[in-house]
This record gives C-alpha cells, structure tokens and sequence, in this order.
C-alpha cells in the first residue's frame, strides 16, 4: 500500500504560488517581499509533495518512507507505530509515529507523518500497517 498528498491539494498550492507570484507585479517593494515570499513557500511545497511520491509505502521488507534525501526503508522486525494525539492552542494533531529504536541508547530512525504527507488520517493509516505488518 502507498500513501501521498492528495493531488487535489497539492495543485491548489501550486496554483496559489502563480497567483501569489502574479500579484507581486502590482504591489509595493515591501508586499513583493512579503507575497514572494508566501508563492516561494508554496510553490516549494507543491514542489515536495510532488517529487516525494508516494511519501510512504509498506511492503513485504518494512515501511519505505520518502525523504528528500532519498528513501528510507524501515524494517517491520524493528518498526513500532503510534499515532500521537496532541493540542496546541485549542488546535488537535494527529501524527503518524514511525519508531525503530530498540532501547534509550540505540538512536534508531523516528519519521513522524501527519494528515497531509499522508493524505489519510493517521489512525487509518496505523491500523492498515498494523494489519499489513507479517506474522
């Protein structure tokens, strides 16, 4: 199975920068700033949402995660998945947990994915890789 940004959603960042960056033309030198700053940010997004496709697979080996660095597989016989609930400022976050240490001295690999990366909740997600995990 594989899991990406929705591409619904990652065109609409695209589309958002061009405006963004369109719009520079009539504003003054501090709002080009300020808005090229903004259509940067988000056509760099929509740069990484694309490129890092799918951002996360599982297969028979372990969980495959997609990094700009390159991808990073994660073994299942080391692999432990949570899903993190948290609030801040009144706002809920769900994170999808990717855990292979073994013990407080081993570093392991930590990958924490949320709704977006995604493009599925991150429950949904824990509870297909822990169906899809062997044995």
């Amino acid at each position: 199975m594989e899991w990406s940004p929705r591409a619904g959603e990652t065109t609409v960042l695209a589309a958002t920068g061009v405006a963004l960056g369109l719009a520079t033309v009539v504003l003054d030198p501090l709002g080009r700033v300020l808005v090229g700053a903004a259509a940067v940010l988000l056509l760099a997004l929509a740069a990484r949402d694309r490129l890092l496709r799918p951002r996360m697979a599982a297969g028979p080996d372990g969980v495959a995660v997609g990094r700009l660095g390159g991808t990073t597989v994660l073994p299942w016989a080391r692999l432990q998945v949570r899903v993190r609930d948290t609030r801040r400022w009144g706002l809920r976050s769900r994170l999808l947990e990717l855990d292979t240490a073994a013990g407080p001295d081993d570093d392991g690999e930590l990958v924490l994915l949320g709704r977006r990366d995604l493009g599925a909740d991150p429950g949904d997600v824990a509870r297909a890789l822990r169906a899809l995990r062997p044995g």
